[in-house]
């Protein structure tokens, strides 16, 4: 019985397609991973995003409550709405691309100095990676702070 054996490069030929298709699959697993990680990258700064955003209207109305008064002694005491506003137009990057809502309240019911003043900011995160179906995910932060003057 005679038995043949190939030559190193005969296998070399036969198996040239095995790396790719190797290649393939790996390749685009990460792929999948990076833009995985970036999107998670993107979340967690939104949610910093939104929580500074509202500690800075929880502080801007702390500041401007019922016996504020600027330099001309006129009344500078601010509303929920003049809240929600300057949280709205802050400037921070939207990276992602999602709606900001902001809701302030004063839940001791008034604006005089120790009473408390409530700012909650939601941000709907869309997610963007390719074949997720999913909606967008609701993210919330909330500050709450004594009103000064």
């Amino acid at each position: 019985m005679t038995h043949i054996t190939a030559s190193p490069l005969e296998t070399a030929r036969s198996e040239a397609g095995q790396s790719l298709v190797e290649f393939a699959f790996t390749f685009s697993v990460l792929i999948g991973f990076i833009f995985g990680f970036i999107e998670l990258c993107l979340a967690f700064y939104s949610f910093g995003m939104i929580s500074e955003s509202a500690r800075e209207g929880s502080r801007y109305a702390m500041v401007r409550g019922s016996t504020c008064v600027n330099a001309a002694k006129a009344p500078c005491a601010a509303t929920a709405a003049q809240v929600n506003t300057y949280v709205s137009g802050l400037g921070f990057p939207n990276i992602g691309g999602g709606k900001i809502n902001v809701s302030t309240t004063f839940p001791d019911g008034n604006k005089n100095p120790g009473s408390r003043v409530h700012v909650q900011v939601t941000y709907q995160f869309p997610i963007t990676l390719p074949l997720v179906t999913s909606g967008p995910i609701s993210i919330a932060s909330t500050s709450e702070m004594n009103i000064v003057q």
